[in-house]
């Protein structure tokens, strides 16, 4: 029997969340377990574990959307936004984040079904939107990190023990641990060493992820 993905939406078109509803109703391995019209509706009314967040790009609150999927990804979220558009700085953007997928909203339900697993399974869903937006990103290379590694990484090197992190994050310290050493791991591999606490500090504010 296949394991069943909780998923959550943001979306502030209701009609859009309805129609979500039915459709995952007849998927078997998701099940729809909150939605709300903003990020800070979901993060204050969410009463239990969400395995991925499907984000919409553009809010009427006006939220910023990196901004959003920060958020999510701090409270231990896999986000994959969603968008009518893919304007390049803001693929970009959420991804810097922390954004684990960007799917546009042409693609079909089945394609949307496709990428909320390969986000579940901690595999970054790249698409050619994407693709020609990073072509386009003079930037140094970053690592793609899970949101995981991502949430250790900031509360490290915001100047928190690791084991504080560990804590702040509802982890083993053992378990920050394996995540601080891929995240090191994965810079060494770009050829940007982050040995030091000062030097992932500043890999985080060269690739801006606060």
């Amino acid at each position: 029997m296949a394991e069943v993905i909780r998923v959550a939406a943001v979306d502030d078109d209701r009609m859009l969340l309805d129609g979500l509803a039915t459709w995952v109703r007849s998927v078997p391995d998701l099940r729809l377990v909150a939605t709300a019209a903003t990020v800070d509706e979901l993060l204050r009314d969410l009463a239990g574990p969400v395995d991925v967040v499907l984000l919409d790009l553009v809010l009427r609150d006006r939220s910023a959307a990196a901004e959003n999927v920060g958020r999510l990804v701090s409270a231990g979220h896999r986000v994959l936004v969603l968008s009518v558009w893919a304007r390049p700085d803001q693929v970009v953007a959420t991804f810097e984040a922390g954004a684990s997928g960007y799917v546009t909203k042409d693609h079909d339900l089945a394609a949307l079904a496709a990428a909320v697993r390969e986000v579940y399974a901690e595999r970054p869903v790249f698409s050619t939107e994407l693709a020609f937006a990073c072509l386009g990103d003079t930037r140094p290379v970053r690592p793609q990190l899970s949101p995981r590694e991502r949430a250790v990484l900031l509360a490290y090197a915001s100047g928190m023990t690791l084991k504080a992190a560990a804590r702040h994050l509802g982890i083993k310290p053992e378990t920050a641990r394996t995540y601080l050493d891929r995240v090191k791991v994965k810079y060494h591999d770009l050829g940007r060493p982050s040995r030091t606490k000062l030097e992932l500090a500043e890999r985080v504010r060269e690739d801006q992820l606060r």
